[in-house]
């Protein structure tokens, strides 16, 4: 039977975007602090580290999300680990968000003056609390309208969800469409959804960045 797109139609299409949140806030959370972690593996003075932060990088740089999705999904039974479809979604988003969040973090971090630095070494501040008290503070700042361009590259990248199976944004929308025979509303609603998620990612980023810019 052929529906009309009306408001329990845009109910579905909310549900669905419920999930697109949790996922885009839930792999921000967890690839931030796995992606903070390869940042300082790639800026410390240890060789090896370096190396091995680098090599991660690149593979999560170098390969399509949908890829890595489907390696979390289908390849870790294979080795015996069964995952929920939502926790292999989470893990690998989580994966790819590290991978770019480090690069930006490291660019960052390096990005703050040497003589900073060396102040926070002439002050006896060790390698803890000069990345926490002197350095990430900077590099934040720096870094805070590259990272809210990834978050919402991340958001609308919780679509490639739809060909595992969840019912998120992208997917209440085709079911919606198919249900309904009413395409361009359908994708039209999807599409404004996507955009009132994101748009105030960046309002909040552009005021966030004018009071730390006043203060600095």
């Amino acid at each position: 039977m052929i529906r009309t797109f009306g408001f329990p139609e845009l109910l579905f299409i909310l549900d669905g975007a419920k999930w697109t949140v949790l996922m885009s806030l839930a792999a921000f959370l967890f690839g931030g602090l796995l992606g903070l972690l390869v940042a300082l593996a790639r800026t410390s003075k240890i060789r090896p580290a370096r190396f091995l932060a680098l090599c991660y990088i690149q593979l999560f740089q170098g390969t399509p999300l949908l890829i890595q999705l489907f390696i979390v999904y289908f390849g870790l039974p294979i080795i015996g680990i069964r995952v929920e479809l939502w926790l292999a979604l989470i893990t690998g988003l989580s994966l790819h968000a590290s991978g770019f969040l480090a690069e930006i973090w490291r660019g960052s971090i390096q990005a703050v003056p040497e003589g900073q630095t060396e102040a926070a070494r002439a002050l006896g501040l060790g390698y803890i609390s000069r990345m926490r008290d002197v350095v990430l503070p900077q590099a934040f700042r720096i870094s805070l309208p590259a990272t809210v361009g990834f978050m919402v590259n991340l958001v609308k990248g919780t679509a490639l969800a739809a060909l595992l199976g969840l019912t998120e944004l992208t997917r209440a929308g085709q079911l919606m469409s198919n249900i309904t025979f009413e395409p361009l509303k359908v994708y039209a609603t999807v599409g404004l959804v996507y955009f009132a998620i994101c748009l105030p990612l960046t309002l909040v980023s552009s005021r966030l960045e004018r009071r730390l810019n006043a203060r600095g």
